[in-house]
C-alpha cells in the first residue's frame, strides 16, 4: 500500500474513533492526579491498551505505562508520548477538590492524542517496518518537591522530573525517536506551532534562618528571617537588568513559609524559585548572581541562608527534519496561516532531556482557550484538541516507517546529540 493510501487509512480509523477518543480526553480530565501519583490514570491507560491488544509495562518510574506496537520488521523505533500529570490549580472548575490537581495544562489531551495515534496505526501496522512505542510518562510538572524528595530519599527515584527518571532506567535507550503535541493556550480553533524552543532551569528551595523574639515586647532581640528573604528578592529583582535578552533570563521566586506567627520575629522563612533560560551558559551566570543575592541579602540582615539546588530542565531542541514531517501532515487539516514556525515556548519540560540525546519534537497545537495553568483553561475544539494531533503524529509515523523505514533510519542516522546518555546522566 502506498504512503498516503497509509495515511488515509489511518485518518479514516481514527475518525471512526472520535467518540472514542473524545471520551479518553474527558475522562483523563475529569480525573486528575499530580506527578509520580498518576495510579487511575495509568490504569486508564493501560486498559486502552489492552482493548488495543498491545503488550504494555506499567509501573516505569513508578506509575509510566509503556506499550509496543510489533510491525512487519523491526527497523527503526519511534515513540509517541503523553504525559499523565496535571498542575495544582484549585480555582479550576475540574480541579480535584482534595489535591487541588487540575488538567490545567492539557495533559489530558496529550493522552488522548496519544491513544488516538495508536487507533490510527494499528490499523496499518502491517505495512509499516519498525517498534512502535506508545508512552504514557509522569511527573512533567517541576511540582511538590518536598514529596519527589521524599521519594528520593526512599529510593524510589533519583530525578525530580517523569523523563528525566525514565532516561536514567534506560526505557528510551531502546527508543530512536520521539514525539509528542503539546496544548497551545488561548488558541481556541485549529493550528499549529512548529519548531520553538523551551526554557531550562535549575530549581532551588532556600531556608532563611533568623532568631525567634517577641514581635512586640522586644523585636531587637530577634534576627527577622523574613526581611532577609524579603530583602532577597529586590536584590534579585535588581539583578535583572543584567542578564542578557539573547538568554530569556526568568527568576520568580515565592515565599512558602513567611513565618510561625504574628507576634514573633520569624526565624525559620523559606523560599522556591526557578531560574530559567534558553542556553547553559545563561542560567550558570544567572543562577550565580541569585545565589549571591540570597546570601548577601542574609547577611545584611545578620541572618544565614540554605540554598538547596535541584537539577530542572534542559532546554527544547526540536529536530528540524521531524519538525517539517509533522508541519507537512497538519496541512492536510490546517491551513497555511495557521500553521507557526519558531514561536518558542516560555516554560519548561523534560522533553527538553531528551531532545539532547534522540531526535524529539514536540509542536504544540491549538482547540484551547485561556492561557495554560489558569483556571480558564478549557478545551474549546474537540477536534483540534484531541483528533488532529493523533492524525499528525500517526502520519509522521507513517512517513517514518513506511518504504522500509527509510525516512525513520536517515533521521537516526543523520541525528547528532548534544550529549551521552552517561553525560547526561553525571552533569
Amino acid at each position: 500500500m502506498k504512503k498516503e493510501e497509509l495515511k488515509q487509512k489511518v485518518i479514516s480509523e481514527i475518525d471512526k474513533n472520535r467518540d472514542r477518543i473524545i471520551k479518553i480526553g474527558e475522562d483523563i480530565l475529569n480525573s486528575p492526579e499530580l506527578g509520580y501519583k498518576e495510579i487511575k490514570t495509568s490504569e486508564y491507560i493501560a486498559g486502552e491498551f489492552d482493548k488495543l491488544g498491545l503488550e504494555y509495562r506499567r509501573g516505569l518510574a513508578i506509575t509510566g505505562v509503556k506499550a509496543k506496537m510489533r510491525t512487519s520488521a523491526s527497523k527503526c523505533s519511534v515513540c509517541v508520548m503523553g504525559e499523565m500529570d496535571g498542575v495544582a490549580c484549585q480555582s479550576h472548575p475540574k480541579a480535584d477538590k482534595n489535591t487541588s490537581a487540575s488538567h490545567a495544562c492539557g495533559h489530558n489531551a496529550q493522552i488522548a492524542a496519544m491513544l488516538g495515534a495508536a487507533i490510527g496505526l494499528n490499523a496499518v501496522r502491517e505495512e509499516l517496518c519498525g517498534d512502535i512505542y506508545f508512552f504514557a510518562v509522569p511527573a512533567e510538572e517541576f511540582v511538590e518537591m518536598g514529596y519527589r524528595e521524599s521519594l528520593i530519599q526512599e529510593g524510589k527515584i533519583k530525578f525530580l522530573g517523569g523523563k528525566q527518571e525514565l532516561i536514567r532506567l534506560g526505557e528510551f535507550d531502546d527508543i530512536d525517536m520521539a514525539m509528542m503535541v503539546h496544548a497551545q493556550g488561548s488558541t481556541p480553533k485549529s493550528a499549529a506551532f512548529i519548531d520553538g524552543s523551551s526554557l531550562g532551569f535549575v530549581a532551588k528551595t532556600v531556608t532563611f534562618k533568623g532568631k525567634a523574639a517577641h514581635a512586640g515586647g522586644a523585636p531587637y532581640e530577634g534576627i527577622n528571617a523574613l526581611n532577609a528573604a524579603m530583602a532577597a528578592m529586590m536584590c534579585i529583582h535588581a539583578q535583572r537588568e543584567t542578564f542578557k535578552d539573547e538568554d530569556k533570563i526568568r527568576v520568580h521566586p515565592i515565599i512558602t513559609n513567611g513565618g510561625e506567627l504574628v507576634n514573633i520575629v520569624p526565624a525559620n522563612v523559606t523560599m522556591e524559585t526557578y531560574v530559567r533560560g534558553a542556553n547553559y551558559e545563561g542560567i550558570a551566570d544567572a543562577d550565580a548572581k541569585v545565589d549571591r543575592a540570597i546570601n548577601g541579602a542574609a547577611y545584611a540582615i545578620g541572618a544565614t541562608a540554605q540554598i538547596k539546588n535541584f537539577k530542572g530542565y534542559l532546554p527544547l531542541f526540536q529536530d528540524k527534519k521531524l519538525s517539517e514531517l509533522f508541519a507537512n501532515n497538519c496541512r492536510k487539516f490546517i491551513s497555511e496561516e495557521n500553521i507557526y514556525y519558531g514561536i518558542d515556548m516560555v516554560g519548561s519540560s523534560d522533553v527538553g532531556d531528551l531532545s539532547h540525546l534522540i531526535p524529539t519534537i514536540q509542536p504544540t497545537m491549538g482547540g484551547f482557550v485561556g492561557s495554560a495553568h489558569s483556571s480558564e483553561f478549557a478545551v474549546s475544539d474537540f477536534d483540534a484538541a484531541y483528533l488532529e494531533p493523533a492524525k499528525a503524529m500517526a502520519m509522521t509515523v507513517v512517513d517514518l516507517l513506511s518504504d522500509g523505514a527509510k525516512v525513520g533510519l536517515e533521521i537516526k542516522e543523520n541525528f547528532k546529540p548534544k550529549m551521552t546518555k552517561e553525560e547526561y546522566l553525571n552533569k
